[in-house]
Order: structure tokens, then C-alpha cells, then sequence
């Protein structure tokens, strides 16, 4: 068995050392693409792979047509909206994710952006405190978890809203649950995006939800660019002074908000909610022995796509 590690953003040495000796003890060749430039690079590499890792590059029809012998790709991390996953089920690929490897991670920058905005970007004039704001997720997965851990070290008021998790389950991590969106927006200054973007989510949070927030609100998206009104977020910052938006992700609507609004948003350089040495070699390593496990026992518990 032939598996492939491609990666435009290459996992960190250390990384892919414990991915080696993951797929090599189990008796699997280990193949690298690493930092490639150009699809044809992917296309050909990929010709004779009985299984797939990846990051944020993209799995399309094109790339599952010339995997002739492909059986499973997995994308390291929680995110797998670069993977077709119509097409896997076409193709008779097995689609996983690593969920959960990449959670403490995201939940820390969630929390390195809020207390830099704060704290006024550290520019020794005054600011706030966290302790005692109330804190909306908008998503209870491991991410979510993860937030609320930190949370409550703050001390702050933590409220959670998940259509996936009953509104009984959440009280028992010590949060309390809201029964809609709106509830959740309406109690919290700070509310903290932890969804997929899929045709339920995209351009889902928008005017009507982020009106209701209380004064000084603060949205922070770690989560996808999608998941914004674009839109409806200008028309917010247009209303209201005191609104802030702090992400991971670039809106395409930056410039306009450079020009209009500067002071009252963060963007990091790059989505780096995954960029630590940890995630890094968490979520590759979870990778690997989920196809190690696939083709010793069928195990196929992280599937995303349908069979």
C-alpha cells in the first residue's frame, strides 16, 4: 500500500518524521509531495496512491480521476470543505477528517484575539477585561469545548448554542445553552464562531443576528470566511461604532473596511488557527493511523462522506 502525504503547506519536519513511523510500521510506503506548486504536480503523484493526506489542498473530480487506485484521503484537521465529497462517494473513496486534533489551537488564538482587542492591541492606553463579559459559541463541537474551557478560567459568562447538541446536554460543561441563534446573540458582547461552512451556514451570520448583540460587541471568526453576509456585516459597521469583528480569515470586503472603519477589526495574515507545532503534528499523525486503521479493521468512524 502506497500512501501519499501532499501538501502545498508542508506538515513540520517533527510531524512527518510520527507520520512515517506510523504508516512504515504498519508495513505501508510513505511517499512526500511537499510544497508543490502546480495541480499536474498532484495529478501525477497521486496516479498510483491507495490513500491520500492532506491539509487545505484541494480534492476535486479532476484529482480523484487520475487516482486510479485511490481508497481513502483524509484531511488533517476538523474543516473538509476542500474535499469533494460528492465525488469521493462517485469515486468510491472513503473521506475522513481528524476531528478534534486542531481544537486547542483554534481555541487559543479565539481567545489571543479577544484579549488584544481588550486590551486595546497593547498600546498602553486603557482597556477591558474579559472577566465577567458574557461569551457566546455558535457551535459546541470539540473547538467550542475547548473555548469554553478557557472561559471559564476568565471567569467570564458562557453561553452556547449548537442545533446539533440538545439545550439539556450543555449545561452538564458547565454552560448554558440558548435554543436559537438569536437568543445567543441577544445575551453576549463577545460571540465566537465554531461552524462548518455548508449550505446551512454560508452567509448565515448577517444583520439580523449581529443587530442584537449588546453594546460593545465583539464577533470573532476562527471558523470560515463563508459563514459571513458580507453584505450585512458592512451595513452593521455602517449602524454601530461599537461593533468589532476580529478573524482568521480575510473578508473580501477588507479593503472597505480599511477605508472606512480602521481600528475596529483584526485579521491575522494568514488562517492560522491550525499553525501550531502541536495541531500540526496532532492532526497528521491522527491522519496516518486512521489509515492504518482503515485498511487493518475497515474502521471507518470518521467518515464525512457517504458511503
Amino acid at each position: 500500500m502506497k500512501i501519499l502525504v501532499a501538501t502545498e503547506k508542508a506538515f513540520a519536519p517533527v510531524a512527518v518524521t510520527q507520520i512515517r513511523e506510523v504508516t512504515e510500521t504498519a508495513g505501508y510506503q510513505l511517499t512526500l509531495l511537499e510544497n508543490y506548486k502546480n495541480v499536474s504536480d498532484l495529478l501525477s503523484a497521486v496516479s498510483d496512491a491507495d490513500a491520500l493526506i492532506v491539509r487545505s489542498d484541494l480534492v476535486t473530480s479532476q484529482v480523484l480521476d487520475a487516482a486510479k487506485k485511490l481508497k481513502i484521503v483524509v484531511r488533517a484537521g476538523a474543516g473538509y470543505d476542500n474535499l469533494d465529497l460528492d465525488a469521493c462517494t462517485a469515486h468510491n473513496v472513503v473521506a475522513m477528517n481528524t476531528p478534534g486534533q486542531n481544537a486547542n489551537a483554534v481555541a487559543e488564538l479565539a481567545f489571543g484575539l479577544m484579549l488584544y482587542q481588550a486590551r486595546g492591541g497593547f498600546s498602553g492606553k486603557s482597556g477591558s477585561e474579559l472577566r465577567g463579559k458574557t461569551l457566546g459559541l455558535q457551535g459546541f463541537g470539540n473547538v467550542g469545548k475547548c473555548v469554553a474551557g478557557i472561559a471559564k478560567g476568565f471567569g467570564m459568562d458562557i453561553y452556547a448554542y449548537d442545533p446539533y447538541i440538545s439545550t439539556e446536554a450543555i449545561p452538564f460543561a458547565g454552560v448554558k445553552a440558548c435554543s436559537s441563534p438569536d437568543e445567543l446573540y441577544l445575551k453576549c458582547q463577545y460571540v465566537s464562531l465554531h461552524i462548518p461552512a455548508n449550505e446551512k451556514t454560508k452567509r448565515s451570520v448577517g444583520y439580523n443576528l449581529l443587530k442584537q448583540m449588546p453594546e460593545d460587541a465583539v464577533l470573532v471568526n476562527t471558523a470560515r470566511r463563508e459563514v459571513i453576509n458580507e453584505d450585512e456585516l458592512l451595513k452593521i459597521f455602517a449602524e454601530r461604532s461599537d461593533f468589532r469583528y476580529l478573524a482568521d480569515v480575510e473578508p473580501d470586503c477588507k479593503a472597505v473596511l480599511e477605508e472606512k472603519f480602521k481600528g475596529r477589526f483584526l485579521f491575522t495574515a494568514k488562517k492560522m488557527g491550525a499553525q501550531t507545532e502541536e495541531a500540526n503534528i496532532n492532526a497528521g499523525v491522527a491522519a496516518a493511523r486512521q489509515i492504518v486503521d482503515y485498511f487493518k479493521t475497515g474502521n471507518e468512524n470518521f467518515r464525512v462522506n457517504k458511503k
